[in-house]
């Protein structure tokens, strides 16, 4: 089951990155991504905060000391879902893999679903998205998306501890809140959402 789950509300949506303090410091202190953040390469955002804790190991891989929480636009996020193209060939969505080849090759937006994960770090059975923007949207993501960019490093340096120590009631209570994200039938269809 592929399914979006996020922290939003009616109008924007929580997305999660995780970067060195060169890139996080400018970015927490501008409330936005300022030098040396790159423009002219992709950049990955994903609504899951546990796929995230699992990628960057709880903060800890050099490169991702800082774990953002970048809150979004819905529209903004929305229209960088209906531009998305699967980064593997869906027979559902594509006549044929060259199809889909010609179609991900011109696409300005990525989309992978890789599996969830749980608070410890396990596969689940549930697909957690990853959208990926490529320089031709990260301006439209930098200066009009973006509404807000928080610092949830002190959170996930809790969560984590409380998880070391045994306490994992305590690390749970503290996750970001995160439901199924609603979707039009057509969008769903274009990402290859199943929930």
């Amino acid at each position: 089951m592929n399914q979006i789950r996020a922290d939003f509300d009616a109008r924007t949506i929580v997305v999660y990155q995780a970067y060195g303090p060169a890139i996080a410091r400018p970015a927490l202190a501008a409330k936005r991504f300022v030098p040396p953040f790159s423009r002219t390469r992709m950049t990955w955002i994903k609504p899951s905060f546990l796929w995230l804790m699992e990628r960057s190991n709880w903060a800890r891989k050099s490169g991702q000391e800082h774990v953002l929480a970048v809150r979004i636009s819905r529209a903004g996020w929305e229209e960088a879902l209906a531009a998305g193209v699967l980064t593997s060939h869906d027979p559902r969505l594509h006549r044929d893999p060259d199809e889909w080849r010609e179609r991900f090759a011109a696409a300005a937006v990525h989309i992978q679903w890789d599996p969830e994960r749980s608070l410890r770090g396990a596969d689940l059975q549930q697909g957690s998205i990853q959208v990926g923007l490529s320089r031709h949207v990260i301006d439209r993501f930098a200066d009009a998306w973006t509404v807000d960019i928080t610092d949830l490093t002190p959170l996930v340096r809790k969560i984590h501890g409380h998880l070391k120590s045994g306490h994992e009631a305590r690390a749970k209570a503290l996750l970001p809140p995160e439901k199924p994200y609603p979707l039009s039938p057509a969008l769903a269809r274009t990402i290859g959402a199943t929930a």
